[in-house]
């Protein structure tokens, strides 16, 4: 069974679809841990000072963020808890866009949506609709305290929920400089006649499973060759479980009438007065990490 990480709603207009999100990756790459040669004890890390060099007291770390070099302004801790968003157990759809209108670097990390047993009806009926319309959903999503911008879309027989980086997150292809000899540079036929035959003799298939990391092979292959010479060190772990809150949700597939009625008095009403307000935009959210990084 998979390991839910959240578990809460899918809401577009008046339906609610229960659902939990379940991590699409693993961890790639292979885990090194620090360990005292001496004991084989993990070892952490220490919260330094970066001028004196002595270690700093948790009760006497306080948040800041940098304006200009050397210039901070101090949050404290309540500050930035009335910032964070209200953790509202929904995935709130609040748009549908083509799916190619998604530019690629704008994706962040991909989840699986699996159903509840109350919802699995409604759950299909969403996925469906997707896939005859060609649409994805944009969402709010509030996972722990962190706001996510996302796009449900179908994935075969599930739907799937792909974070997304806010646009303010994403450089400008303006950030490279390109030169006008490459933005301007034009090609001769004859090269690129020569370019376009190596691609067709490079041509190929998406071949998922051909694709290996050769250092984690090598170094999995050494821990194997380590273990069965009996190169194997006891390390004391601790683990920690976090709970995990779930929302209270209602299958309401017969609110879909209600819903759409609702949608078309909206726009209806939209129109009769000339704007376009009503839909939240990530840009209005005001969402977003507290701390604004310089770009370089």
């Amino acid at each position: 069974m998979a390991r839910a990480i959240w578990k809460g709603a899918i809401s577009f207009g008046l339906v609610h679809i229960p659902v939990s999100l379940v991590s699409a990756t693993s961890s790639s790459g292979v885990d090194f841990d620090w360990l005292d040669e001496r004991t084989m004890d993990p070892v952490g890390y220490k919260r330094v000072n970066k001028v004196t060099g002595k270690e700093v007291a948790r009760e006497h770390i306080v948040k800041g963020v940098e304006l200009e070099k050397g210039n901070y302004v101090v949050i404290s801790e309540e500050e930035i808890q009335a910032a964070l968003p209200e953790a509202t157990q929904t995935i709130d759809i609040f748009s549908f866009i083509d799916s190619a209108a998604i530019p690629l670097l704008h994706i962040s990390k991909p989840y699986f949506l699996a159903p509840d047993r109350r919802g699995e009806k409604v759950y299909a009926l969403l996925r469906e609709t997707l896939i005859s319309t060609g649409k994805v959903a944009l969402a709010h999503v509030v996972v722990r305290t962190k706001q996510s911008l996302a796009a449900l879309m179908p994935l075969d027989s599930a739907l799937a929920l792909i974070m997304l980086r806010w646009p303010s997150e994403v450089r400008d292809i303006a950030y490279l400089e390109l030169k006008s000899s490459v933005t301007k540079a034009k090609p001769t036929a004859k090269e690129l006649d020569m370019a376009k035959r190596l691609v067709e003799d490079m041509a190929g298939e998406w071949e998922p499973d051909e694709y290996r990391n050769t250092f984690e092979d090598e170094i999995m292959a050494l821990v194997e060759e380590k273990a069965s010479a009996g190169e194997i060190q006891a390390v004391e772990t601790v683990e920690q479980d976090e709970e995990r809150q779930t929302a209270d949700v209602v299958d309401l597939t017969e609110l879909l009438k209600r819903s759409l009625g609702g949608a078309k008095n909206a726009k209806g009403s939209k129109d009769s007065k000339g704007g376009k307000g009503g839909t939240r935009k990530a840009s209005d959210s005001g969402a977003g990490t507290p701390r604004r990084k310089k770009s370089g």
